[in-house]
């Protein structure tokens, strides 16, 4: 779940109210997140810098508020857009009403799409934010939700990336292409000195930040590159943005580009950036749209900014919910969660249309709906009720033999041993003296830490490091499993039952155990 960093202070002058930590903890309730964390900023320096409580750090005393927001809720990912959904939902304001600019097609900022894209980055969209107004906690959080999108829907870049740029030092149109890398050069965001393309890739592999993403392009014949008419390089996506057109606070007008190997995620993107700060423009909720111009002579304007339609019935918005309203108490339930809702009547049946803003791009479905009248309701006012219908299950007789198992051995004095399912190759074979043939372990292809390389073939090895953490309790440890001795303790029914549960695992070679095995790691 991502976790949204805001000042309390601003966040409540947003809110046009101060509350105390209690009752915005119940507010943050309501509405579906969570207050996560409050902390200050020199704290959260201290912790980056492992300083102790006194040590000394640049930052102030702002409160600061960490806020989890639901992984889909990408309108939340900014003090903006979570500001005005609590403003909607508390009612203090009405849902905005995003515009695209009427401008003739012949007049409209254009980007010319060339076909070598198609090898590497296929897809561009872009808009224009007009006479924005930017302050220093403004830009901040201008940058931070383009950071925050970059490692949630666009998955660290690989599937969108975002380039945001001051148009005033750019010359229209602009052409989205590919080249070899020896034949780009930039200035890269934060340099002085020009850089041709693969050297800068080796120049950046010592950065903490941007090493991340280098691998996305590094090994491909063409590196995707934005230019404008001066051919004045505005990007290398998904690395870096050209120092030639960084936005700073004195930025009025921002161009926007999302390059992506997934359109539909990078309308998604695009939409969600301009909405968020749309307000601050000097018309405000009103973007500027741009045309795309592609490889094959087709052209598509970004970006879209209209409601689509969803419809329901009322019956299947309330019914998995188990709460009676009406059709007008349902509209406004609806309406406070940013959805624009009507009720009529088809067929003598009562149902509710609703217009999803683009700001919900994760309304999918009208089980989507049946969760925000539910969030809007109040999950605690919900009333206890067994459903009507369910599906009546029962536990698998393989689970209840290793209850009787576990009930058994327990009394025996052993302990149960919980371990991973991944172990290191080493673990696995080297330390057990057993050759790797290539055959029996599942490999992971890129682990995280070396303990997680392989799928374990065997309980020996996580057993034996078990006991060499615990080396050190006193005798004797009973939690060693595996052991190929009969145990007194067991009884010939519990041995009987085990011995059956291992042959269906096709542990053949195990006859007995003297210990508890938990029978949901032997299943992997």
């Amino acid at each position: 779940m991502p976790t949204v960093s805001v000042g309390r202070d601003r966040l409540f002058a947003a809110l046009g109210r101060t509350y105390t930590q209690e009752e915005f903890e119940a507010l943050c309730f309501e509405f579906g997140i969570e207050l996560d964390d409050v902390t200050t900023e020199k704290a959260i320096l201290r912790k980056e810098k492992h300083l102790e409580d006194d040590g000394e750090v640049e930052g102030d005393d702002e409160v600061i508020y960490k806020i989890e927001v639901a992984a889909n809720r990408y309108d939340l990912l900014c003090l903006e857009g979570l500001a005005r959904a609590l403003r909607v939902f508390t009612g203090t304001e009405a849902s905005p009403v995003f515009r695209v600019s009427s401008i003739p097609r012949g007049s409209m900022l254009q980007m010319h799409v060339k076909p070598q894209t198609s090898q590497i980055r296929p897809h561009v969209v872009c808009a224009v934010l007009r006479g924005v107004t930017f302050d220093e906690a403004r830009y901040n959080s201008f940058i931070d939700l383009q950071d925050k999108l970059h490692q949630n829907i666009c998955r660290k870049r690989t599937l969108v990336a975002i380039g945001t740029h001051d148009l005033d030092t750019l010359v229209a149109p602009f052409s989205y292409e590919a080249l070899p890398p020896h034949e780009i050069n930039l200035v890269p965001l934060k340099q002085e000195e020009s850089f041709r393309a693969d050297k800068l890739m080796e120049f950046y592999k010592s950065d903490m930040k941007l090493k991340k993403f280098l691998h996305i392009i590094e090994k491909s014949p063409v590196y995707p590159v934005i230019y404008d008419s001066n051919r004045t390089v505005l990007s290398l996506p998904p690395i870096i943005n050209g120092a030639h057109s960084a936005i700073t606070l004195t930025t009025r007008n921002v161009f926007i580009e999302c390059t992506a190997t997934d359109l539909t995620k990078a309308k998604i993107v695009l939409n969600t950036t301009v909405t968020m700060f749309s307000e601050y423009c000097e018309n405000k909720f009103e973007v500027e749209p741009v045309e795309v111009v592609h490889h094959d002579g087709s052209k598509t304007v970004y970006p879209d900014l209209s409601c689509y339609k969803m419809e329901a019935p009322l019956s299947d918005i309330l019914g998995p919910i188990g709460i009676s309203l009406d059709e007008k108490q349902v509209v406004c339930l609806l309406n406070k969660m940013q959805l624009q809702a009507e009720s009529h009547s088809s067929k003598g049946e009562h149902r509710i249309s609703v217009s999803v803003p683009p700001t919900r791009s994760d309304i999918l479905h009208a089980r989507d709906l049946v969760e925000d009248v539910a969030i809007a309701y109040g999950y605690n006012n919900v009333p206890k009720s067994k459903p009507k219908c369910m599906t009546i299950g029962g536990r698998q007789p393989l689970n209840r033999f290793s209850d009787k198992i576990r009930a058994e051995v327990a009394r025996a004095g052993y302990m149960e041993v919980l371990t991973f399912i991944l172990s290191s190759h080493e673990e696995n074979f080297d330390m057990l003296n057993r050759t790797d043939d290539k055959s029996k372990a599942v490999i992971i292809a890129n682990p995280r830490t070396s303990e997680f390389e392989v799928v374990r073939t065997s309980l020996m090895s996580c057993l034996l490091k078990t006991l060499k953490h615990n080396i050190d309790h006193p005798r004797p440890i009973k939690e060693i499993m595996g052991l190929w001795i009969v145990s007194s303790k067991l009884s010939e029914l519990a041995c009987q039952v085990w011995r059956e549960v291992l042959c269906s695992y096709r542990c053949k070679n195990i006859t007995y155990l003297n210990c508890f095995v938990i029978l949901q790691s032997t299943m992997y």
